[in-house]
């Protein structure tokens, strides 16, 4: 239990001032974001948003998995999402290893074979976004009028690039 004492004290103050109880869910911006799990990230702070303004959608590498189809299809028809942003960054470890050196690096953290674990590392960062803007498009469940767009991530600098 120890392990998380720093967090849920850290809730406790969180919750003592806590005004976002009856909030409703939407996307009060109409936006939906996906991108990687990395911590340099700040999704709606880098694009001028707050807290209630987009769905957020994280994974390693900030890939369109089937999940992430299906959070967006949720989020278009039943939260308000009329804008999509699929933002991979620069400096991703899922872009800058191969799998090999991933399995051995996890392998070697952990003291076993890690062999059998897939870990979806991505070659070509551009063509990734392009197939992931044209896997969104093209889903029989989100409408033409949404907005989709492909973005790069810059970690030095907190720019983001459309690239389509």
């Amino acid at each position: 239990m120890d392990d998380f004492t720093d967090l849920i004290a850290a809730n406790r103050t969180f919750a003592e001032d806590f005004t976002l109880g009856d909030f409703d869910g939407v996307a009060h911006a109409g936006v939906a974001i996906v991108t990687c799990m990395d911590s340099r990230i700040d999704p709606l702070r880098m694009l001028g948003l707050e807290h209630g303004d987009a769905k957020i959608f994280r994974n390693p590498g900030g890939r369109v998995t089937s999940a992430a189809l299906e959070a967006l299809v949720l989020g278009v028809h039943l939260l308000g999402v009329e804008r999509i942003l699929i933002v991979p960054h620069t400096k991703c470890a899922m872009a800058s290893n191969t799998e090999a050196e991933l399995r051995l690096k996890v392998g070697k953290s952990m003291g076993v074979d890690a062999s059998w674990q897939e870990f979806h590392v991505i070659s070509d960062q551009i063509a990734a976004l392009q197939e992931d803007v044209r896997r969104v498009r093209s889903h029989p469940l989100i409408p033409e009028n949404v907005a989709i767009g492909g973005f790069l991530y810059y970690v030095d600098t907190g720019l983001i690039d459309q690239k389509f």
